[in-house]
């Protein structure tokens, strides 16, 4: 192992939190550099929406919230989400000379003898006082199991795999999830192939304004959990699904009928304990993402559930972690905020001798 390189902060991730983040720490006079650092594993700018399938638009995303500092100025809603946003995540740490290192994999954060962090990474080791941590959701989908579902003769896959509704031309498609992502895919999925939508919980349809207070109170209902250490469920989750143009189109015409989840799987389709059952090609579970903090075991921090409590982004048993991207602020109405909270907080907690930009 080469020999840790020393900085105030560590930050674990480059998307919308961690780059908030790191853009507050710079405010809060952590220097680029020598005062904090931001690792992000991907090979280029743009988080998890670089990753994203090509037929997502900004006009058809939840909505995209630009990082503080910095408009957010589309030339069209049009474009795809996986190249306009990536884009402005690059233009952003060009503009505030964000010092980001990739792609750089972080696999451990661990307590030293003296107070500080270890964070282990395939490209070296960094020794910090404090540590952000803004990994998000993308790399960990998550898929529920059900009975007979290694029986099934289809094809399933996560929305993470999801590429275009032309490669499910003719075929009998299951979309199982109530977000906004299985909302949009049926959308596409149904003009070229036959679909079933199946939920756990029937949909709640928003079609009023959504500001900032309902934005603030969504949040706030999922941070009453997480500091309460229980799951952290989504901020879309409570928000509502917004019927859009083309959305208000698919309930129109039926597309977006919605079936309780069924209770189990067969080989050729799914089926309920009450007789029904429906033929599929394919089962395409739009069912989320669970949080990417595998890396944080070593800090010995989850409850039972396997919940980090946290008081706002900071972790209750260790202050000088700072989880942005998590619980309340796993969506981008929470992650600027959150950025600057974890900034401002780890500030009063290393300021007696803060390094500083000459």
């Amino acid at each position: 192992m080469s020999s840790p390189r020393d900085v105030d902060v560590v930050v674990i991730g480059a998307g919308q939190a961690g780059l908030s983040a790191g853009y507050h720490l710079a405010r809060q006079g952590f220097a680029p550099g020598s005062g904090f650092v931001v690792l992000d594993g991907d090979a280029a700018p743009g988080g998890a929406w670089q990753h994203r399938w090509p037929s997502l638009t900004l006009a058809t995303t939840h909505r995209v919230h630009e990082l503080p500092g910095l408009p957010f100025a589309p030339a069209s809603e049009d474009l795809p989400a996986a190249e306009a946003v990536p884009a402005y995540f690059a233009e952003y740490e060009r503009r505030f000379a964000l010092p980001v290192q990739r792609p750089v994999r972080v696999s451990a954060v661990r307590r030293t003898g003296d107070g500080r962090f270890l964070v282990e990474a395939d490209e070296g080791v960094w020794r910090a006082r404090g540590v952000v941590n803004a990994t998000g959701t993308w790399t960990r989908p998550f898929v529920p199991r059900y009975p007979g579902q290694e029986t099934f003769g289809g094809r399933q896959l996560h929305t993470v795999g999801y590429r275009g509704a032309a490669e499910f031309a003719g075929l009998s498609v299951v979309v199982v999830g109530g977000g906004a992502s299985a909302v949009q895919l049926l959308g596409e999925i149904a003009q070229v192939a036959r679909t079933t939508w199946v939920t756990r919980r029937p949909p709640v349809w928003r079609e009023g304004p959504f500001g900032e207070q309902q934005g603030r109170e969504a949040v706030a209902r999922v941070e009453a959990a997480v500091r309460a250490g229980r799951m952290p469920g989504s901020v879309v989750g409570v928000t509502g699904l917004v019927v859009t143009p083309w959305v208000r189109r698919a309930l129109d015409d039926g597309v977006l009928t919605r079936l309780p989840v069924f209770d189990r799987i067969t080989p050729d389709g799914v089926a309920w304990d009450d007789g029904r059952s429906v033929p599929a090609d394919v089962i395409l579970w739009a069912t989320g993402f669970r949080a990417a903090v595998g890396h944080l075991a070593p800090l010995r921090l989850r409850t039972r559930d396997g919940v980090i409590p946290v008081d706002g982004t900071t972790a209750v048993d260790e202050p000088r972690l700072q989880l942005v991207g998590y619980g309340p602020s796993a969506s981008t109405i929470g992650a600027n905020r959150a950025g600057r909270s974890a900034a401002v907080a780890l500030r009063r907690l290393l300021d007696t001798d803060l390094v500083r930009s000459a």
